[in-house]
């Protein structure tokens, strides 16, 4: 019974390691692809399979999304007043409501600011914010730097070092345990 238990523990254990491990590895190769993006293509928001990500940084759509609220963008073939866009401006990301939609392009306003932008190419238009997430867009600022990065791949090789780790010094103990025992048994057949 309790090593059913035990067995019931470790593979939880397992599985939540592993978990753990594949959302690293994501976050990690995510980044490595966003970028690659903007280094090399300059698209400040990638957007694989029409879904993207981005980050609050000003207080411009006050009250609606705070500085470090995180937003998931779909991509959209059009879009209507009222709508919260991303759209690139220059390597920058711009947040804000539509105001007004003529042709190709679209006015957009912050719900804070008391004057419209300049117009903005339906072209340069990320997609349409269709949820938030309060406060995670800090922590994911702070994984995009060289010590959140750091961080992250340090806490993979502990994930999967530490337990193989454990597992391995349980085991040269039990062969030196076992090397002992031939040992003695070696030296009881001599006598």
């Amino acid at each position: 019974m309790k090593k059913d238990r035990k067995n019931r523990k470790m593979s939880i254990k397992r599985v939540l390691r592993m978990v753990l491990l594949v959302l690293i590895s994501l976050f990690l190769g995510g980044s490595l692809y966003a970028w690659n993006a903007e280094t090399l293509v300059g698209n400040a928001m990638p957007m694989p399979l029409g879904w993207g990500v981005s980050v609050v940084l000003s207080g411009s759509m006050e009250p609606n999304l705070h500085v470090n609220d995180m937003v998931l963008v779909v991509h959209q073939d059009s879009y209507a007043v009222g709508d919260i866009v991303v759209y690139q401006e220059g390597r920058s990301l711009v947040i804000h409501r539509v105001v007004s939609v003529s042709g190709d392009t679209l006015t957009t306003k912050g719900d804070a600011n008391d004057i419209p932008d300049t117009p903005v190419a339906l072209s340069a238009v990320k997609g349409k914010a269709i949820t938030q997430i309060p406060l995670f867009g800090g922590v994911l600022r702070f994984l995009k730097t060289p010590v959140g990065f750091l961080l992250m791949g340090v806490l993979a090789v502990i994930l999967f070092e530490v337990p193989y780790y454990r597992e391995r010094k349980k085991a040269a103990k039990s062969q030196k345990a076992l090397r002992q025992e031939i040992e003695r048994l070696k030296s009881q057949d001599k006598e």
